[in-house]
């Protein structure tokens, strides 16, 4: 297993992301190419004793797409930069993986160019996993596309499916499809025809809508949206969970002796609560949809987030996702073919 890292992306980039890539390569065991600026990264890897022992290399590259370039024209015209050349370590086969903390839309530009869609896949969406009192949610799109057409949503449903059964061993994964109300007629123009198609599919187990309630709640496994409103709904979920911890923190503080006694006792049930909650448990989101592994991980990443990216990259190959996503496809264009489905 072999996974390149964009060194150069991100809001603590190189620092936190070759941090991180330590602690997954000594983790994890994998080995890792940290792409980017060498001088940069070899003065971060000289604070990391040791790591000449580990299965870390440097491949060089000149050029980094800032947050504010406009995603395709970067790609296009910043050929060595380190996101562009981290996603062509896996097009030519020398990495089974490619993850990045730096510009999502240059991330998963470079992947559609360079890796390109799977076949019968429209765009390629982003799947994040949100916590739940049942184990998690996975939300998509969350980011890849803000105009979505319905089939593009069929796509991400079957797509979320396959990667839930595979990475986190859900038996026939539970799909709903993100709506304003349970019954089949509610929503606008988009939902009501997406759901149409959904009532079709043959390959997935669509339970109908989900509301946004039903997120945190985990009474669907899979739930698909367009990426303008996923955005909205993780973004929030994110403030609310640290809002809700701050205020339990300030509460403590606030009420007096009792109060820190109270915390005092139940403080390691609160640090499991703090550590469900905690976006960098998971760290990265997998780009669904093209010929690779692609992972999508948050801005402001720290190492112990790219740790958990690289984890996920991790069983992303491992459960094979991308050969199971163009297997179930081949059935589904067959079965289109056949009339028994769309």
């Amino acid at each position: 297993m072999k996974i390149a890292v964009d060194a150069m992306g991100g809001d603590y980039a190189p620092r936190e992301i070759v941090f991180g890539a330590v602690r997954a390569a000594r983790k994890f065991g994998c080995e890792i190419v940290l792409v980017g600026d060498e001088e940069k990264i070899r003065g971060v890897l000289s604070r990391e004793k040791g790591w000449e022992d580990l299965p870390i290399t440097i491949h060089h590259a000149s050029q980094v797409i800032e947050m504010g370039e406009h995603p395709a024209d970067a790609v296009r015209t910043k050929k060595d930069s380190s996101v562009v050349v981290a996603t062509r370590l896996v097009k030519d086969g020398e990495c089974d993986a490619v993850l990045s903390a730096g510009s999502t839309g240059a991330a998963v530009t470079a992947a559609q160019l360079i890796l390109r869609r799977i076949k019968g896949i429209g765009r390629p969406t982003i799947a994040t996993p949100m916590p739940t009192p049942k184990g998690v949610t996975l939300l998509l799109d969350s980011g890849a596309n803000v105009d979505s057409k319905p089939e593009h949503l069929v796509q991400s449903g079957l797509m979320g499916s396959i990667y839930a059964e595979y990475v986190f061993g859900i038996e026939k994964p539970r799909v709903g499809l993100l709506n304003i109300g349970e019954e089949e007629t509610k929503g606008n123009e988009q939902a009501k025809a997406t759901y149409a198609l959904l009532k079709q599919m043959h390959t997935i187990n669509f339970c109908g809508n989900a509301e946004g309630r039903d997120v945190p709640k985990g009474n669907f496994d899979v739930v698909i949206c367009d990426g303008f409103v996923g955005n909205v709904v993780l973004k929030f979920a994110e403030g609310l969970a640290k809002t809700l911890l701050k205020l339990v923190k300030e509460a403590i503080e606030q009420g007096g002796i009792l109060a820190k006694l109270g915390a005092f006792l139940v403080l390691p049930t609160l640090k499991k609560l703090g550590k469900r909650l905690d976006v960098t448990e998971y760290g990265g989101a997998p780009l669904l949809g093209v010929n690779g592994c692609c992972i999508i991980s948050h801005g402001s990443s720290n190492a112990k987030s790219i740790c958990s990216a690289i984890g996920v990259a991790n069983d992303y190959v491992k459960g094979e996702v991308l050969a199971h996503i163009r297997d179930t496809l081949a059935k589904e264009e067959l079965l289109t073919h056949a009339g028994e489905t769309v």
